[in-house]
């Protein structure tokens, strides 16, 4: 797509923010979470402390945000949630772009493990593009039809 933004994104740890960041982060999460999707949760959890999170800017802006939960606190696996493109930025193909990112960082730092997600239901195709294969059914998460989906680890390169 020749309009996709080229984000710079940046891996960091909760306390690695600066207070302006996260402000920019949680407000970010709130806005598509908990106001465009009429859901409401807490969105900032304890398992932001144990996590890496992404960040994508284009120029000033924030675009694209996931974060990466490690394995143990939430799953035995890395677990891949609350992402999301800016409403700015959404239908200009950020989102691949962020989720690929997320996956090739998980891979990385955890190479021979499963990924985790927790997919809303309507997004289940999306994430099958990149290999994630359902492994449960669909449930309800804060009103919203969901389904977990796993991604397996890369293949190992041969000798």
């Amino acid at each position: 797509m020749s309009n996709t933004p080229s984000p710079i994104f940046t891996w960091r740890r909760l306390e690695d923010f600066s207070s302006t960041e996260l402000h920019a982060i949680l407000a970010a999460r709130e806005q598509v979470f908990v106001v465009e999707q009429q859901c409401p949760y807490q969105d900032a959890d304890a398992y932001d402390a144990v996590a890496w999170h992404l960040t994508g800017h284009c120029g000033p802006h924030l675009a694209a945000y996931l974060r990466l939960i490690d394995p143990g606190p939430k799953s035995p696996e890395p677990s891949i949630g609350r992402v999301l493109t800016t409403r700015t930025f959404r239908g200009t193909g950020l989102g691949k772009k962020v989720v690929a990112e997320g996956i090739r960082y998980s891979h990385l730092h955890f190479p021979e493990m499963t990924v985790r997600l927790s997919a809303q239901s309507h997004l289940q195709h999306f994430y099958h593009s990149f290999g994630f294969v359902p492994a449960s059914s669909h449930y309800i998460e804060d009103g919203i039809p969901h389904l977990e989906m796993l991604l397996p680890p890369p293949p190992k390169d041969s000798p």
